[in-house]
Formats: C-alpha cells, structure tokens, sequence
C-alpha cells in the first residue's frame, strides 16, 4: 500500500510507468495470494498430521496395554500351575515316603500328640488328593490362558498394529501426494501470472506477460505528456521589445518609423511565378525574386545554399551552423546526409538571379530548429522487408553472408554501446525501435548506424532492436532441426566434452546461420570484455540471447530455459576454440 501511495504522488512518474507499474504490482499480488495459498494448505497438512500423529500413538498405546495385559495373564497362569506342581510334587513325595514306612517321615506331631503311621499316611493322602485336583485346575486354566494368548490376543493385537500402520503410511503418503500438488499449483500459477498462455478462445482478453507490461512503457511519450502538463505555467509571451523615441526629441519633419519586426513582411513587387520547391530540415528565412529567366525545378542541397549575390548580399547572412544529419534518405533518390519531404514545415525556397538583384524582394522569416534523429512522420512502405524473414531469403536477395541489420546493430554497439550498463538486458524506447525497424523494412541498405542520431542516441534501442530481429525469424538462428542436439549437448557435466559437442552440432548448420551465428558471437565476446564497466558477463548475456537464438520459453521448451542459457554460455566461454578470430 506505501508503495502504490508513494508511485500515485504527484512527486512519482506518471503515464504508462506509472500504469505498467500498477499492473506488474497487481500481477504480484496474484503471485502473493498463490504464495497465502500455498502456505494455507501447509498450515492444514501440518494440522492433519500432528491429528495423524496423536491417533497413531494413541492406538499404539492402546493395544501395547492390551498385549501386555494378555501375556501377563497367561505368564500368571503358568506361573500358577508350577506353584501348584511344586506342591503337588512335595506332596507325593512324603505320602510316598509315609507309605514305604521311612523313620523320617513317620513322625508328625499334632495338636493331639503323635499320629500314627497310619493316620500319617491318610493324612497325606488327603492332602495329596486336594493338590493334584488344583495342581489339574492350574494346568486347565494356564493351557486356556496360553491358547486365548495364541489364538486370540495375539493375532487381534498385531492386525491393529497392522492397521494402524497402514493407516499411518496411507496418512504420510497422501499427504506428500498434497505437497507435491501444491507446489505444481504454486508454479504453475506463478508461471501463468508471469508468462500466461494464449486464450484458446480469439474473443476472450489477451493477458499481458510480465515483460510486455514492462516493454510497454513509453518514455518519450511520459515525458511528453509531462511537458504537455505544464505548458499552462509557461508565461505568456510579452510583446516585443522595441525603442520607442519621445515625440518632443522628434524633428519636425519626422519620416514613418519602419514597422516593428513581424513573423513576415512583403514589400510590394510584381507577382512570382511558382517554381516546384523543397523543404530543408533545418528552417532558414526563406527568400524569393520577382520574375527572371525559367527554372529547372529546384532540388535538395546538401550544404547551407548563399542567396543572392556574393558580392553584394541584399540581406545580412547569418554565420554558418554545424548541423546534425539524419544517416538515411526518406526516398530512394535523396542523398544520406537529408531526408526529403513534401509536407515539412521548412519555407519554400527559389535562388536568386542575377537579373533580379535590381528588383524588389518579399521574405519570410521563421525560426529555426535542429533534429535530434530521424524525421518520425510516417512509417516508410516495407520495400525490402527484413524482419520475419528467413536468413536464406535474405542471403539469396541480398548477397550478404551477415544481414545488413546485423552487421550494423554490433556496429553500433561496438561504437557507442560496449561501456553501457545492462547493454542487451535494458530494454530502449518502444517507439523508437518501432521507428527504426520501419526504416530497416523499407531498405536496409540505406542505414548508417554510426551517426547515433539515427537511432535517436539510444543505443539500447538498437540492442532490442537485434534480438527482436533473432526472435522474430521464421526459423531460429540456431534452428528448430539442431533444437535437441543442442538440448542434449547442454546436459553434458564435462566442460570439454560439452564443447566438443555443442560445436559439433555448430558446423552442421546452414552456411548464412553459421555465418551470422559466427559473427554474433564474436561480438558478443568483445561486449563481455567489458563487463567490468557494463556487468555482462557471458552468463548474462546467455540469459538474454538464448530466447531469441534457440525459441521463446513456450510450452515444452520451458523446461529447457537453463540448458538453452547453458548452450550459450558455453558457446561464448569458448568463442576462439569454436570460430576463428580472422
């Protein structure tokens, strides 16, 4: 909330930032409620198995004391019945003696003086008969104890354990099913937020990935707008400052004061016949003559053209002016250093004759302004188009191993772009590239990218300009046919052996794929011996590069993103070993 308060303030960049911006924030709270589900679901996983848990040692508990009771009932029994052999065996001992007449045994003493042997004998018998009947009673109920143990405690005791066993492990199970389900709906539903699918249905929304939110943010057109806004607070202009002498200082016979400046003034003279003109980018007061000798159609001129006559100028000359030159003509027959225009906003020019120096003269007078870049009136037709072309058309039309495209995007990195930051991982100005691409589509030949005016003095336009013309092709330059060669070649751990393979599968691709891929690798190694001032490693620059040379992460490819980053990688760790410098 401090966030969208703070980007919402008038102190905050507004216009499509600021939109872009709400929109990447409002894609990141969808990836933070998947975030509050996801921990959600493992607050109740941790709920159902600590119940799991305490039902387990419950039960466990519970039949431990059912067993333990079963088996000390029948070691009570048997304990039981040894007491009562023992006796019963004592017992027949001494009746045994009492009946064989042993002088040992044949003395007792009662409460009534010595018994006889005989009442001794039956005595004993007494007792002996009493001790085998609970010596048999001991036995029956040890033996009953010992088959209820062995039929019946046992076997009820370890199909419980046995249940809740499987119970337990059917828990466990289930619930690592949950957690491995909840972490496919967790990236998946953070991978759609970031990178959603196309909708099957032509009618339904588009939703905007991540990076085209991003992409779609227009400097130029935030900065307008801003400028746009305060165009209120700009004073309004005052008049003109001028001298104005006091009536009482004025001679008597005072001649008409010459008329303030104006945007234009005509003097009178007789009516000029139109001649077919052209505009210069840079406006210059403009000059024309009464009637003289007929013609030719005036053309462009590439310098700053002398009106009148050298020697005797009608009008003060301004010093000459440094101008910056747009590196392409608008039609195929302007020279580089102008761009020719029906519509500009440049005043009509005719030179001057030498028969009409004499004669009176009409000017117009309006100030002048320097371009910054090319002139972004109108997108030029796609003559010869580039992009979305195969780089076999491309060779078989224009004869060159390296796109024209190609070779003068690195060239106008190696020029003014090796020392940026994030050069490659910034995206420029959408307009821009969107301009440029129009101007490459028309005739490529005709761009020069070393005057960075033609690309607006943003060098990261031409960047993104690069790797949209690779993501575009029709056909990857590291080509659909070599896709899993390369994949398989990524999954080696061997660093030489990864090589080895990675550029065995290099000199099997197309001669113009070859060629470019070559030239677009060794200019990517001079952008990484920079990185110490522009921070892109070959890692890096892998990362931003693998999408557009070997196919966007879409469907299976997903899964490939590291080992396409790792293809290249490779590729650019290894630049001299793979291709040869010369």
């Amino acid at each position: 909330k401090q966030t969208t308060d703070n980007i919402h303030s008038k102190e905050s960049r507004q216009g499509t930032y600021v939109t872009r911006l709400d929109e990447a924030m409002r894609l990141h709270d969808r990836i933070a409620d998947n975030g509050m589900q996801f921990s959600l679901a493992l607050h109740q996983m941790h709920e159902d198995l600590n119940e799991l848990s305490l039902n387990m040692e419950k039960g466990r508990k519970h039949w431990k004391h059912e067993g333990l009771n079963a088996e000390k009932r029948a070691t009570d029994a048997e304990a039981a019945m040894e007491k009562a052999k023992s006796k019963y065996d004592g017992l027949a001992e001494d009746y045994d003696r009492a009946r064989t007449g042993d002088a040992k045994s044949s003395r007792r003493i009662g409460l009534k003086g010595m018994k006889s042997a005989p009442q001794h004998e039956e005595d004993l018998l007494r007792k002996l008969q009493v001790a085998d009947s609970d010596y048999q009673a001991k036995v029956q109920a040890a033996k009953a104890q010992r088959e209820e143990l062995i039929r019946t405690a046992r076997p009820q005791a370890v199909k419980a354990l046995q249940e809740l066993i499987n119970e337990c492990d059917s828990g466990l199970a289930l619930q690592l099913q949950k957690f491995a389900s909840f972490n496919e709906k967790l990236l998946l539903g953070n991978g759609l937020a970031i990178s959603p699918l196309p909708p099957s249905d032509p009618s339904a929304p588009v939703q905007h990935s991540l990076r085209d939110i991003v992409l779609e943010i227009d400097n130029k057109a935030d900065f307008d707008n801003y400028m746009s806004g305060h165009v209120s607070k700009v004073p309004s202009r005052i008049s003109d400052i001028k001298y104005e002498q006091h009536p009482t200082l004025r001679p008597k016979q005072q001649t008409p004061t010459p008329a303030s400046r104006q945007p234009s003034s005509t003097l009178p003279g007789p009516a000029l016949p139109e001649t077919p003109t052209s505009s210069v980018p840079t406006q210059q007061p403009t000059y024309s003559t009464p009637p003289g000798p007929a013609l030719p159609p005036t053309t462009q001129y590439p310098v700053q053209p002398s009106y009148g006559n050298p020697g005797n100028p009608p009008y003060p000359t301004d010093p000459p002016q440094q101008y910056n030159t747009a590196p392409y003509p608008t039609s195929p027959g302007a020279p580089r250093g102008f761009s020719t225009s029906t519509q500009g906003t440049g005043a009509p020019y005719s030179p001057v004759t030498p028969g009409g120096m004499g004669a009176q003269q009409s000017f117009s007078s309006q100030p002048r302004s320097m371009s910054p870049g090319p002139v972004a009136t109108a997108l030029p037709p796609p003559l010869k188009p580039v992009f979305g072309v195969s780089l076999d058309e491309l060779y078989n039309r224009d004869q060159t191993a390296v796109p024209m495209i190609v070779y003068q995007c690195m060239q106008a990195v190696d020029l003014f772009g090796l020392d940026v930051e994030g050069i490659y991982r910034l995206s420029g100005t959408a307009s821009h590239v969107q301009q440029i691409k129009a101007l490459f589509d028309h005739d490529s030949q005709v761009v020069d990218f070393r005057n960075p005016a033609s690309f607006y003095h943003d060098v990261n336009s031409v960047a993104g300009l690069l790797k949209q013309f690779f993501r575009e092709l029709p056909d990857p330059l590291l080509t659909r046919r070599s896709y899993n060669s390369f994949i398989d070649a990524a999954r080696i751990e061997d660093d030489t052996t990864r090589r080895d393979a990675v550029h065995s599968v290099i000199n099997e691709l197309p001669d113009p794929n070859y060629a470019t891929l070559r030239a677009l690798v060794l200019h990517l190694n001079r952008v990484q011996e920079h990185y110490a001032k522009n921070r892109m490693s070959t890692s890096n620059l892998a990362i931003c590069f693998a999408p557009s040379l070997m196919g966007s992460h879409t469907g299976p490819q997903i899964a490939d993103a590291s080992l396409q980053a790792r293809v290249l990688d490779t590729i650019l760790t290894n630049t001299f070993q793979i291709f040869d410098e010369d």
